[in-house]
């Protein structure tokens, strides 16, 4: 499969070549794959006049017309299905099995966003609390926000842009969309495919590859009604200081934990962990970075784990034997080998790993950090994991809420009770029982406390966040 050598960016419903600006890297080769188009300030501020003319015919889209658009996406990312994959294969060095998986995802989010844009449901509610609402009744619906800003990350472009582009379409929201400039492409072919549906009025949507330096509209235009930003905490933050009015959606970063507990099944955790530390090189938010063991059991886990990490096959993601490709640039590689490196200086022992070749970093194995480490108390990105044991429940609980993220956290037990205690104690958006913190079903509300974020994602409670409630009241005479 060959892509072409050059994209466009998509405004105002149609695709368009101003330029041929943004080069964008094969991430394993280091070679450019292709060129996209690059907005500038002034196509950014076409892209929100068009939204905002667009509002009014969105919000009137009946719920099936809405619906025929997001199933239109479903056949023709099916159709493209080896397309998509290759293409984020190249561009964001993903294992190609895992980019499968993630075209997989991305079909999904767009066909539960279908039916959700059929059960946009409302309420009646009795008002006559008191003799002085007698005769009184109330209803409310929910109507869209308007037009909404998003930008997207570069380790899931396909599907964490989805969790945006599709909930807006079912609620009938316009939108603009920056995605990342590592990895614009997923976007731009879900822009080609959006561009087919003749039902969305002009001006619905734009995608739009920015540098971040060209893309303070994104966030600053008083315009726009909602900025829906996934990425790095320091920027996120960053952008809600200066979203002003708007409504602001945060899905940022983690240093997400799990529990192993002696009763676990010791294969299956073995399993999941491995996947969810160095799934595509541990690029994922959600991403198991430490890994908290009973102490009955440590040395024998601790000997399972690092024997495993061992045997991860490390190279070219086009090759299906690879399970660990390139991080996303060299820069972060050597950020994170760093990060390794000071670990060690100060006490903790490697137990795996720990070697990079430019943007190849290896699974990395570590024991007995210091809990002022880098990679202890920040957030990793990339194929590292921390080894640490426990003797205690309440101890564990504690370890994983030791951190200034909280976005899920992952406990193997078969103990009900210790699964209700976490359920209640653990300071995360979500707790994942037998399974890691990297576990996401894209219908589930997904999102952060702490330094991870606001809001949450799963296509219901996206459109919650794209609404507003308008309400109705009624006196009967």
């Amino acid at each position: 499969m060959k892509l072409k050598d050059v994209y466009p960016l998509y405004l105002n419903n149609k695709a368009a070549q101003p330029n041929t600006d943004l080069e964008v890297i094969d991430k394993f080769t280091g070679e450019v794959a292709f060129r996209t188009a690059l907005a500038t300030p002034d196509i950014i501020d076409a892209a929100i006049a068009g939204a905002v003319r667009a509002a009014e015919p969105m919000a009137r889209l009946a719920s099936f017309e809405k619906r025929d658009v997001l199933t239109h996406c479903v056949a023709r990312f099916q159709e493209r299905f080896d397309e998509l994959a290759y293409a984020l294969c190249v561009e964001a060095g993903k294992p190609i099995a895992d980019s499968e998986g993630e075209v997989t995802r991305l079909i999904d989010t767009f066909r539960i966003a279908a039916e959700e844009a059929t059960r946009n449901y409302g309420e009646v509610q009795p008002l006559d609390i008191s003799a002085r609402a007698k005769g009184y009744m109330g209803m409310w619906k929910r109507v869209p926000i308007g037009p909404c800003s998003f930008i997207s990350p570069f380790n899931f472009p396909l599907n964490l842009a989805a969790h945006k582009i599709a909930p807006a379409i079912a609620m009938g929201c316009p939108f603009v969309m920056k995605p990342a400039s590592l990895t614009p492409l997923g976007a731009i072919i879900m822009g080609e495919v959006l561009a087919e549906c003749d039902i969305l009025p002009e001006g619905a949507f734009s995608i739009l590859p920015a540098t971040r330096d060209g893309a303070d509209l994104f966030t600053t235009d008083e315009r726009l009604k909602l900025l829906s930003f996934t990425g790095s905490p320091g920027v996120g933050w960053d952008l809600k200081a200066k979203a002003g009015k708007k409504k602001v959606v945060l899905e940022l970063g983690g240093n997400a934990a799990v529990i192993v507990d002696k009763d676990a099944d010791f294969d299956h955790a073995l399993a999941r962990i491995i996947f969810g530390a160095f799934y595509q090189s541990g690029q994922s938010c959600i991403g198991v970075q430490r890994i908290i063991i009973h102490a009955d059991i440590y040395d024998k886990f601790r000997d399972m784990l690092v024997a495993k990490t061992k045997t991860l096959v490390a190279g070219d993601p086009k090759d299906r034997k690879t399970f660990i490709g390139p991080m996303i640039s060299e820069k972060e590689a050597a950020r994170l080998d760093g990060w390794i490196e000071e670990a060690v200086a100060n006490g903790a022992k490697l137990l795996v790993g720990g070697k990079r070749e430019g943007a190849m970093l290896e699974a990395t194995l570590l024991e007995d950090v210091d809990r002022s480490a880098k990679a202890y108390r920040e957030e990793a990105f990339g194929p590292v994991a921390i080894l640490s044991k426990f003797t205690d429940w309440d101890e564990a609980l504690a370890e994983i809420n030791d951190s200034k993220f909280g976005l899920q956290a992952g406990i193997f037990t078969r103990d009900i009770h210790k699964i209700l205690e976490a359920w209640d104690r653990l300071d995360v958006g979500g707790i994942v029982v037998n399974d890691v913190s990297s576990y996401r079903v894209d219908n589930m509300p997904y999102g952060g406390v702490k330094d991870s974020g606001l809001g949450r994602e799963g296509i219901r409670f996206a459109m919650e966040d794209m609404s507003e409630i308008r309400n109705l009241v009624i006196r009967r005479t």
